[in-house]
């Protein structure tokens, strides 16, 4: 899995786990909420700045948001996308 894909999945993941729309997220972190959707896809390439607002928008630290996608990636944490759901351990 490409570090993107699994980023995208850990920003997706967090955020459901939060019951928060993109929307809402994207106005917490001072971003658009087309970016914040092509990220969760796995597109685009984030400046830390960015990473730091996205997880201060999501409750968490960097580091954990870096350590759920690195998770992912792994394959140490699962996340069905097709079910909207959350992770799977």
């Amino acid at each position: 899995m490409e570090p993107q894909e699994a980023m995208g999945l850990a920003l997706r993941s967090l955020r459901l786990d939060r019951g928060l729309s993109q929307a809402e997220v994207a106005q917490r972190a001072d971003i658009a909420r087309s970016w914040l959707s092509q990220m969760e896809g796995g597109g685009g390439n984030p400046a830390w700045g960015s990473l730091v607002r996205l997880a201060a928008a999501l409750g968490v630290s960097p580091v954990e948001l870096v350590d759920r996608a690195e998770r992912i990636a792994s394959g140490e944490l699962r996340f069905e996308t097709r079910t909207r759901r959350g992770p799977v351990s």
